[in-house]
């Protein structure tokens, strides 16, 4: 049986490690995570069917977890939940734990990670540039390796976006079908639970999990018999004619173009379509009366907390105020002609793709005027839920600066498992194209050395540990310092990351980067399986500190 209490309070120890404080709003104790612990162990024991069975998962601070405050990136706003959000719920009932709650664009208003009183949250890439929002934690946290997957909110490209700042598998279920009981509304009939992961895989368990009806809450929805089992071999999928008209950053057109050619070389057949009416969608959210429904569920609190609302945040929900109630019905007609329109594109494609986001704008620039950028970043994700979509943001590559780009596949409601099979065949590549490497230290997502990987087209894999075989120690060379794993036999499990690059980087990476007294060999992973990675000659082990006990570098980086 796995050591439960161990897995869990690593991941505890890599949150508190984390060189940005700004990711997590709540951890769990140690006697939570302990106490957790013993009730799964318990129901292992039992033979209970736990599919996620010691999984650990972080949830964006406006989804309620039972006895832990619900912030919403508000301090005031602050309340102790009284139960789980149905997601939690279900999470937990299939044996993962949480693990804390993830910093927010405050209010889940904004896509850029800056919105909040708590901190700006990092992009892991770059200093200079945004992480994306609002589900800014949650996407940092499993950039970062803390959890294995974590929740968002998307009512406007909040799951999306972040995950392609963040190199992740971003989720964003057909509106309804994941409940969203124990939520903070953003935008009531628009709002959606989604998931993080480094995988299109974990994103596909959680969902087969999570989207369920939900028996009496008035926003879920069950899928119709009708709805596909999932992609075909030979596949359509359109793109906008004469290109994406938001894609502005140069950098990104040859990984727009790769993208596209991956999904034509693995069974795909291009459709140019129509894309005005997604664009004229786009605009309904925040330049249409929509923004009224925010201020319906969220007004009376602004009234009464003016100064706790940041004043962007501020600015936004009290636009609000404004439509009128033949605004509405306006916007109402107007949309269920564009959802006539898409319609028609969608019959003769079976998903569209599109760039997740047409540039990264940098802090410096959102600080200068903080709703353009935003608003240029919803051009391409503004009009999903308004059109009743589902969507799956999925990793792409790396442009000459080092910082990710991706793509995201949109299919109609319920053709959920037709974007995951499409971010299954985008994410896929024949095994001689890549090598898969684990590494333990300096080269870890957010570690001084992880830009050796990222240059030459690295991607994370997924964070794991090692068997209990392997001891660690902290090896001392000059100015150096740096962990030395050692498979001994007798050790414990040491926290690595699986990293991707394709076979010419990987040449270049190994021939320049593994020095003395690091070398390769294969390393035994927690799971039962195997990669090749970065172990330590015992020559220079003796005399150094042995840090098994904190089963990681970045654990062990800061102690004495």
């Amino acid at each position: 049986m796995m050591d439960l209490p161990s897995r869990f309070l690593s991941a505890r120890e890599r949150a508190f490690a984390c060189p940005d404080p700004a990711v997590w709003i709540h951890l769990a104790t140690e006697a939570e995570l302990e106490a957790e612990a013993d009730r799964l162990r318990g129901r292992l024991a039992s033979g209970e069917n736990l599919p996620l069975a010691g999984l650990v998962f972080g949830v964006k601070d406006n989804i309620d977890v039972a006895g832990w405050p619900t912030t919403a990136a508000c301090p005031a706003f602050s309340r102790t939940a009284e139960a789980d959000a149905a997601t939690v719920a279900l999470l937990r009932a299939a044996g993962a734990v949480p693990l804390g709650k993830t910093n927010l664009d405050q209010f889940a208003t904004g896509l850029v990670g800056t919105r909040s009183p708590y901190g700006r949250v990092q992009n892991p890439f770059s200093e200079l540039h945004v992480s994306g929002g609002s589900s800014s934690g949650s996407a940092a946290a499993v950039a970062r390796g803390h959890v294995d997957f974590a929740l968002g909110t998307d009512t406007a490209g909040s799951g999306r976006i972040p995950a392609a700042f963040n190199d992740l598998f971003g989720f964003k279920p057909t509106p309804g079908s994941w409940s969203t009981r124990g939520v903070v509304p953003a935008c009531r009939s628009l709002d959606c639970v989604s998931v993080f992961a480094t995988g299109a895989d974990l994103c596909r368990r959680v969902s087969e999990l999570l989207a369920r009806p939900d028996p009496g809450f008035a926003w879920s929805r069950g899928a119709p018999v009708t709805a596909p089992a999932g992609l075909p071999a030979n596949f359509r999928f359109g793109i906008p004619r004469g290109g994406p008209p938001f894609l502005a950053e140069p950098l990104w057109i040859p990984l727009w173009e790769r993208a596209v050619e991956a999904l034509r070389s693995r069974g795909g057949t291009v459709v140019e379509i129509d894309f005005s009416p997604f664009e004229e969608a786009a605009r309904l959210l925040y330049e249409g009366p929509w923004t009224a429904e925010r201020w319906a569920d969220l007004g009376s609190f602004v009234e009464s907390h003016p100064a706790e609302v940041l004043p962007v945040t501020r600015s936004i929900l009290e636009s609000g105020r404004n439509p009128s109630a033949a605004d509405g019905f306006r916007a109402a007609h107007g949309l269920r002609e564009l959802r006539a329109a898409v319609d028609l594109e969608f019959r003769g494609i079976d998903f569209l793709v599109l760039p997740t986001a047409g540039r990264i704008p940098t802090i410096a620039e959102v600080e200068t005027d903080p709703f353009g950028p935003n608003s240029f970043l919803g051009r391409g994700t503004n009009f999903c839920n308004l059109l009743d979509l589902c969507a799956c943001a999925i990793p792409s590559g790396f442009d000459a600066r080092g910082l990710p780009f991706g793509v995201t596949a949109f299919a109609p409601a319920f053709h959920d498992r037709v974007v995951l099979d499409a971010a299954d065949r985008l994410s896929a590549a024949p095994p001689s194209d890549r090598v898969v490497l684990a590494v333990a230290g300096l080269h870890l997502k957010g570690e001084p050395l992880n830009h050796e990987l990222v240059s030459r087209g690295g991607r994370l894999v997924r964070a794991t540990r090692t068997s209990a075989s392997y001891r660690c120690y902290r090896i001392v060379r000059g100015e150096r310092r740096f962990p030395g794993l050692v498979r001994t036999g007798n050790g414990s499990p040491i926290e690595v990351e699986l990293w991707s690059l394709p076979a010419d980087g990987a040449g270049s990476f190994l021939a320049s980067c593994v020095r003395p007294p690091l070398c390769l060999g294969t390393v035994e992973l927690e799971d039962g399986s195997s990669a090749m990675g970065f172990l330590c000659e015992d020559w220079a082990t003796p005399g150094m500190e042995d840090i098994t006990r904190f089963g990681g570098w970045r654990a062990a980086r800061g102690s004495p």
